[in-house]
């Protein structure tokens, strides 16, 4: 019932300008803040975990931004299920492109961390050309229905689980499929090395490199972020990663977090901190959360 109802908040709300929606997700993420009490436990423990140099107070700010930033992704999202495509395109602002179209026409990977505007950026993607993604199930039958509908509203897209495996993504790939892919979720170790995010150890998959070893694709990282107030988006695409793979897992699995490190300490609110990052833990060591 209650994700009917957001999605039907949502609903309305699209019709709003971005700086309103803007305004009422802020309110939404205070109203977040002061309710989910173990996400923001979560988040908390991240943030100590990732910036032991930040004082509590400084912690503390930064979680309150993040949950704002959050609820608008979500109350934003509405724009993405329901407007017109020419509403989407004005409302993002591409640099970095021919970074992108320098090697579109092989195999390639666009590595989008999770920062809370990453379905702005497949939106726009996805009105740019035929792509695909892997997506996790959502607990709730309903919200993820209209999520797999709204990242397919545009072109061709081909949407794959992640309990299908690599097969179809190597299938994809090799068709000339870009693949917008999200690589920094603990899914614990399978597949997974543990590689230093912030300086602790991280369950972190190797698919990337592993993909471009397989296909040859290459590694073109993209991140979309929000503009303050409500004045739209930024996706911004990095040049094509040289030398790799390399041929050492570890040093191509590392180069990923440490991507993500830098993108992070630029927009540090943005980042999905609610996600438990750190849950897998070496062995013998103490969990965190």
């Amino acid at each position: 019932m209650m994700s009917r109802f957001t999605a039907f908040l949502m609903w309305l709300l699209h019709f709003l300008p971005l700086p309103v929606q803007a305004w009422f997700g802020n309110a939404v993420g205070v109203l977040l803040y002061a309710l989910a009490s173990e996400r923001r436990r979560v988040a908390r423990i991240n943030l100590r975990l990732c910036f032991p140099q930040m004082s509590d107070t400084e912690r503390e700010r930064l979680v309150r931004r993040h949950f704002r930033a959050f609820a608008r992704s979500v109350i934003e999202r509405g724009i993405l299920w329901w407007s017109s495509a020419q509403r989407i395109q004005r409302l993002v602002q591409v640099e970095g492109l021919e970074h992108f179209q320098a090697v579109e026409h092989g195999p390639v990977i666009l590595l989008a961390p999770h920062f809370v505007a990453l379905d702005v950026g497949g939106s726009w993607l996805s009105q740019y050309g035929n792509m695909f993604s892997v997506y996790s199930n959502q607990k709730d039958p309903y919200f993820h229905e209209k999520m797999l509908q709204g990242r397919m509203r545009f072109g061709k897209q081909l949407l794959l689980s992640r309990q299908q495996g690599l097969r179809p993504v190597v299938r994809a790939l090799r068709e000339g499929r870009p693949f917008y892919y999200l690589p920094d979720q603990d899914l614990a170790i399978k597949d997974a090395l543990f590689i230093p995010f912030f300086g602790v150890p991280a369950a972190t998959l190797t698919t990337v490199s592993r993909l471009a070893e397989m296909t040859g694709a290459k590694v073109v990282p993209c991140v979309t972020r929000m503009l303050p107030h409500g004045k739209g988006y930024a996706l911004h695409f990095y040049p094509a990663w040289e030398n790799y793979p390399s041929g050492d897992l570890v040093a191509d699995t590392r180069r990923v977090n440490e991507f993500i490190e830098q993108r992070v300490r630029e927009i540090p609110e943005q980042y999905f901190w609610l996600h438990k990052r750190f849950k897998t833990r070496p062995e013998g060591e103490e969990r965190f959360y």
